[in-house]
C-alpha cells in the first residue's frame, strides 16, 4: 500500500537543521523500536512533510528539506512577552533556557523559552523552538495500512498495528 490519506504510517526519522555557520546540527530521531506513527492527510503533521511523503511505500527511504516557511514559520520578532514574576508564585521561578508551559485566554497551552529573568519580569520568546529554521528529514517508511473506522472517527492512530492508544 501507498501512502494516501485516511492511511496510518508509521516510520522512522532524523531531523536535523543548520547553524549560523551552516553546519547541519542534530535534532530528534525516531527509530524503528519507537516509529514515528500518525493518521496521514488529517492535519496532524507540517503539510509539506506529509507532501514528500505521499505515494511512498513500506521499506522506501526519503530525505527532503523545508524551508522556515514550510515548517513552523519565519521568527516572528513581535512574539515576545514579559510575564510579572507574580505568575510564579505557586512554582519555583523560571531559568533562562528554561522551556515554561502557558496558556492563552481561550485555554491553548504552549510552550515559551525563558529568554530573561529579573525581580519583576521574566521574559519568552513565544515562537515555536524550530521557527525560522529549515529542516532537514530522512528516514524509511517501515508500515503503511488503511486507518481503521475508530482511528478516522477519533482523527489520530491507534499504533502500529491500529489497537493501541487508548
Amino acid at each position: 500500500m501507498k501512502i494516501q490519506p485516511n492511511s496510518v504510517v508509521g516510520l522512522t526519522y532524523e531531523l536535523h537543521t543548520t547553524n549560523e555557520e551552516g553546519q547541519q546540527v542534530f535534532v530528534e530521531k525516531a527509530d524503528a523500536e519507537q516509529p514515528l506513527v500518525f493518521l496521514y492527510g488529517v492535519g496532524m503533521m507540517l503539510p509539506k512533510f506529509e507532501e514528500h511523503l505521499t505515494g511512498l511505500g513500506e521499506g522506501d527511504t526519503y530525505s527532503f528539506e523545508l524551508t522556515a516557511a514550510d515548517g513552523y514559520g519565519e521568527l516572528d520578532p513581535g512574539a515576545y512577552a514579559d510575564l510579572p514574576v507574580e505568575m510564579f508564585q505557586e512554582v519555583e521561578l523560571p531559568k533562562v533556557g528554561d522551556v515554561i508551559p502557558l496558556q492563552d485566554n481561550n485555554g491553548n497551552q504552549f510552550r515559551a523559552g525563558v529568554t530573561g529573568v529579573n525581580e519583576t519580569t521574566v521574559s519568552v520568546d513565544l515562537n515555536h523552538p524550530m521557527a525560522g529554521k529549515n529542516l532537514i528529514f530522512s528516514g524509511e517508511i517501515l508500515k503503511v495500512r488503511e486507518a481503521t473506522q475508530d482511528e478516522l472517527n477519533h482523527g489520530h492512530a491507534h499504533g502500529v498495528d491500529g489497537h493501541s492508544g487508548h
